[in-house]
């Protein structure tokens, strides 16, 4: 409907970057909570057309034992397919099983995914905190010896499902662990979706005096009660320059019921775009891509973006 027409109308805001990397997930986070097994040459074909409308990062797979992903048990039959595009493509490796098949295939950007509570680190990890931190050390270093680039996903950050608030001190200290132990960045989980502005606003001052550089954190909204975009802001407010956002606003989390869907990445495109920040993203090739994979998945994208721009019901 707004194609052509100006839309939307940019109007920079003060204290906000000029640029945003967008970090996206829909590939690996949005399929692995898919009920369905989507095929391994649609992957790919999703892959490559999220690289064609200009996403610099595209997590492609999760190097995770079939048995506790089996959406992503393709992961050695996928990567190959995708791995020679001119983007960044990070997997997600558990441990060091899941580095060796990472590495063997050449990955060169991998992530962990630790927790900030305990109930999580169980759910997710069968570990406590600490003893899923002093799994990846080795991970780390290995990986930082091959010079690899490692993420480290911190979920949980906002409040969790079983324990509720979940202490600022607490975030900090295990951000500040992973950042220790060699991660080059991490990224801030609202795992269930509960973060409001001020929230977002006070962990991120409480990393910076914790001596975090807020260029090493991206943020990794869901949008269960609709505040995803609300707390981006924030989060681009206080200096955050990476936004993990996922293609349709596919995935959830597995592990934590309560969670909904990613922040789409059509809604932060639109909304950074309204505001003069550049991704270096084609909206009506991001919109495409997202409209062609709900028909692959069988419904309607919940991207509100998504469902504005593709003309047609959904």
């Amino acid at each position: 409907m707004t194609a052509g027409l100006g839309l939307p109308m940019t109007v920079p805001a003060p204290g906000l970057p000029a640029r945003v990397r967008i970090h996206e997930v829909g590939a690996r986070d949005g399929l692995q909570n898919e009920q369905g097994v989507v095929p391994t040459e649609v992957k790919a074909e999703f892959v490559r057309r999220l690289a064609d409308a200009g996403l610099t990062t595209v997590e492609a797979t999760s190097f995770v034992h079939p048995k506790w992903v089996p959406q992503l048990a393709d992961a050695e039959r996928l990567f190959p397919l995708v791995r020679d595009l001119p983007v960044a493509l990070p997997v997600l490796v558990p441990n060091e099983r899941g580095l060796d098949r990472a590495l063997a295939l050449g990955a060169t950007r991998v992530a962990v995914f630790a927790s900030a509570t305990e109930s999580f680190a169980q759910a997710n990890l069968n570990r406590t905190v600490d003893g899923a931190l002093a799994m990846f050390e080795p991970v780390v270093a290995r990986a930082k010896a091959a010079d690899v680039h490692v993420r480290g996903y911190l979920s949980m950050c906002f409040g969790d499902p079983w324990e509720g608030a979940v202490p600022v001190a607490q975030v900090v200290r295990v951000c500040r662990a992973l950042l220790d132990m060699g991660c080059d960045e991490l990224s801030l989980g609202d795992t269930i979706g509960v973060a409001t502005p001020g929230h977002v606003a006070a962990l991120l001052d409480a990393l910076g005096g914790a001596g975090v550089p807020v260029g090493t954190l991206g943020v990794h909204f869901h949008d269960t009660y609709g505040q995803a975009l609300a707390n981006t802001l924030a989060a681009l407010q206080r200096g955050v320059t990476t936004v993990d956002a996922s293609a349709g606003g596919l995935g959830g989390c597995p592990y934590a019921k309560s969670a909904t869907g990613n922040l789409a990445t059509e809604d932060l495109v639109w909304m950074l775009t309204g505001l003069g920040i550049d991704t270096g993203v084609d909206l009506g090739r991001l919109v495409a891509t997202s409209a062609w994979m709900a028909d692959r998945l069988g419904r309607p994208s919940p991207s509100r973006t998504v469902r504005a721009l593709s003309h047609k019901e959904q």
